[in-house]
């Protein structure tokens, strides 16, 4: 039997547009609850990451597979640099959240690609800012927080025919880890910690 599914960037063109449809029809079906942890491990900056379930539409699923663990830590010239003994790089969280930001734009880009017929031969995006540790190290107030980062930028090389340069910037800013970075997010902060620590009522 001959498989006739209209396939473009690894997708079934026909669920995707029904997909699509449903989604339209009923928004809340396919809203996302989306969480991760990171556990402490008893050496500054060094911490390990969990990422499990999710909920999809209100219902919460759970798969083994989707269990993944990542070991957060820093670079290790600098570790040795500010005295951590025995320093060894590791996945620094902003290079994390760089690299999920370059992912996020492809994931932007291809998506709407495959809706609307677009082929891509090649597609990379590199992302990278300046990064200046001052008020984490506390040597700057709180207040300076936005002057931490300077210069984020991303670069995306692509190619294919009847490429438009407009529609792949706007395909780019429609990935969601783009709007999480570069819109202001308000974060509820909870700190759970015995009644006696001090700030306390």
């Amino acid at each position: 039997m001959t498989d006739e599914r209209q396939l473009s960037h690894g997708i079934d063109l026909e669920t995707l547009e029904g997909f699509a449809a449903h989604a339209a029809e009923n928004p809340e079906a396919v809203h996302f609850g989306l969480g991760a942890s990171a556990t402490y491990e008893g050496t500054a900056a060094h911490s390990l990451a969990k990422v499990d379930s999710y909920e999809l539409g209100g219902e919460t699923i759970t798969r083994e597979t989707r269990e993944y663990t990542i070991p957060y830590g820093a670079w290790k010239e600098v570790l040795d640099a500010g005295g951590w003994v025995g320093g060894t790089d590791r996945l620094e969280p902003i290079e994390a959240a760089l690299s999920a930001l370059a992912a996020c734009i492809n994931v932007g880009i291809t998506i709407n690609a495959a809706a609307n017929g677009v082929d891509i031969d090649h597609l990379q995006t590199r992302v990278r800012t300046d990064f200046d540790p001052a008020v984490l190290f506390s040597l700057e107030e709180l207040r300076e927080a936005d002057s931490v980062f300077e210069n984020l930028s991303a670069e995306v090389e692509i190619d294919g025919e009847d490429l438009d340069r407009d529609l792949i910037d706007e395909w780019a800013r429609r990935a969601p880890v783009y709007t999480f970075v570069s819109l202001a997010q308000d974060v509820d902060m909870t700190i759970n910690a015995p009644a006696e620590v001090a700030g306390d009522d």
